[in-house]
């Protein structure tokens, strides 16, 4: 389709917009784009309808059907509470949980969906103010809810905001609810379809109880209560970057025993602006800055942030020398699912029945702790929502440890069914405890995992790619990958190849074609060498972003001999970096 007649179809829509029944900001807004010669602006607002996926919806906010705004967003929850009408007619009552983030929008987006809600005849329990991701879906349990939302986009930038839609057992949507959801979402075709019109006394205001219940269970998960009451004066900084971690983590730190928790002033104003970082990702070394500054400047020992809807735990340690370094989403879950399995061991709670998961672009490593301790590990897709279904999958036959993926998420317990930087960030403050219980820091405790298990490195590359050209140029990749896989990687053979779109492996070795099992498909690639060299190619679901994870392998005996395998693992992501062009 050329650029003339793209630009024709645009502006019908956009046209229909100014004679529909909207708000006179919303047409405002259509006018401005429309009036405006540079009309890129114009396009990637109506090229296309933002979709209600199996996620639920993520995008920048402003007028358009490519957009987040009240009809979209009412849309999305008009055809949920049309599916939840039909789904559980026989119940005399139907309930959901709204929560929010800080990001610009969110209050109103969760006042606007409570009120579509209730129109429909649906009993509502609004958070009062914002809150974590985690305590929704923990809310939803708790109250026998049959769903429920978060508005939040995450880490991502401050345009952009988003609806993550959950399922009765607190964990998001999946099939076949996720595509009947969509199917009803897509029937909304005009804004007389959506009833704006709130019911006020079917809508509930929640807050400091449901906090508090929360907490409680967090307190449960702690493994180590004498060795935080030996170090309850641990040196902590804790950052939430402006979000909604801000309202639970530092009472959960103080619940367990933590009385030196220390905050970063400029950081702890809630804001959708950000203020004080380019992106609120904890991902990312910028945005912890600030807080490293505080840590250096208190004397502290460690450092953690979370994101907007704190459900992403960041961490940075001291190393030998005393300077702090960020510890990255591989080496967290490594932390916390070590220590977990350890102290089960100590305190004689393994019975052979517990098991843990990771997504499939998570170290490798993890799957060596786990098997050498006896513990069951499952692989899943990207994504908490899967980790969610092994947990629901395996309820009263197993007992679930803990799961997390690279991406600087982590679950410890099942009361939660996403995944929870407030327990995340109690667990990691316990185990700085319990590490200096046992002689050692933190880094020191990473450096011991990788002598006995061996030296793991991975490297996160992401490439940005917006808008429509971004996303063609995108899915041009993963074809050209595809068709033209390589034969070597940093000099080592491929051993597999797994392609989980068509969940079809190729075994290089035994020249086999293996089924992968897995509950779907998915538009991954994965490569495997002799050397033990993993790497993973997908498209975000969230983001105009292709992604690249890079894992490498690396053997020392000796603390010492680590400096030297770091050295050379980064050498060799070096090197695959430049033979993929990234």
């Amino acid at each position: 389709m050329n650029q003339e007649t793209v630009l024709m179809q645009v502006t019908q829509k956009a046209q229909a917009w100014l004679t529909g029944n909207y708000d006179e900001e919303t047409k405002k807004e259509v006018q401005e784009m429309l009036d405006n010669e540079d009309k890129s602006l114009l396009i990637d607002a109506f090229y296309r309808e933002l979709e209600f996926g199996t996620g639920g919806l993520r995008g920048i906010m402003g007028a358009g059907t490519n957009r987040i705004n009240k009809y979209t967003i009412g849309s999305a929850t008009q055809g949920l509470s049309n599916y939840l009408l039909q789904e559980f007619a026989e119940l005399s009552k139907i309930k959901v949980v709204i929560g929010h983030d800080c990001r610009n929008n969110s209050r109103k987006y969760a006042e606007i969906s409570a009120d579509i809600f209730s129109a429909n005849g649906i009993k509502v329990y609004l958070f009062e103010a914002l809150r974590p991701t985690p305590e929704v879906s923990y809310a939803i349990r708790k109250l026998g809810c049959q769903s429920g939302i978060m508005i939040t986009a995450s880490h991502n930038p401050k345009e952009y905001n988003g609806y993550k839609a959950y399922w009765n057992d607190g964990a998001q949507v999946l099939a076949p609810h996720d595509k009947n959801i969509i199917v009803e979402v897509n029937r909304i075709k005009k804004v007389e379809d959506i009833k704006f019109e709130g019911d006020p006394s079917l809508i509930n205001i929640i807050g400091k109880d449901m906090d508090n219940a929360f907490i409680e269970e967090v307190k449960k998960l702690s493994l180590s209560p004498e060795a935080i009451e030996r170090h309850h004066d641990l040196k902590i900084v804790y950052t939430p970057i402006h979000g909604a971690g801000i309202t639970l983590i530092p009472d959960a730190l103080k619940a367990v025993g933590f009385t030196n928790v220390i905050g970063v002033p400029e950081q702890d104003v809630i804001s959708g602006d950000f203020p004080t970082v380019v992106s609120p990702n904890p991902e990312e070394p910028a945005a912890l800055e600030l807080a490293v500054k505080r840590a250096e400047e208190t004397g502290a020992e460690i450092v953690m942030a979370t994101d907007p809807d704190a459900d992403r735990i960041g961490t940075a340690v001291r190393n030998d020398d005393g300077e702090f370094v960020l510890i990255n989403g591989n080496q967290t879950m490594i932390i916390l699912l070590y220590y977990l399995i350890t102290r089960w061991k100590e305190l004689g709670k393994i019975t052979g029945k517990e098991y843990a998961v990771k997504t499939i672009v998570t170290s490798e490593l993890v799957k060596k702790i786990a098997a050498k301790n006896g513990v069951e590990l499952f692989d899943c897709y990207t994504g908490f929502k899967w980790i969610a279904k092994i947990i629901r999958e395996n309820e009263d036959k197993k007992v679930y440890l803990g799961g997390g993926e690279e991406s600087y998420g982590f679950l410890a317990g099942d009361f939660v069914r996403d995944k929870d930087a407030v327990s995340a960030c109690t667990l990691f403050a316990e185990i700085a405890a319990w590490a200096k219980d046992n002689g050692k820091t933190v880094y020191q405790l990473l450096q011991d995992i990788y002598l006995e298990y061996g030296y793991s490195k991975e490297e996160g590359v992401s490439l940005v790619k917006k808008g429509k050209e971004g996303a063609e140029e995108i899915e041009a990749m993963m074809k050209n990958f595809r068709a033209n896989p390589p034969a070597k990687i940093a000099g080592s053979n491929l051993t597999l190849l797994k392609d989980f779109a068509s969940l079809e492996a190729t075994d290089f070795i035994s020249k086999e074609q293996i089924t992968l099992s897995m509950p779907t498909t998915a538009n991954v690639l994965q490569y495997f060498t002799e050397e033990g060299t993993k790497l993973s190619i997908r498209p975000s679901g969230t983001e105009p972003k292709i992604k690249f994870y890079i894992e490498v392998k690396g053997e020392a005996s000796t603390r010492e001999e680590l400096k030297d395998a770091k050295t050379a693992a980064e050498e060799k992501v070096k090197l695959i970096r430049s033979e993929l062009g990234i």
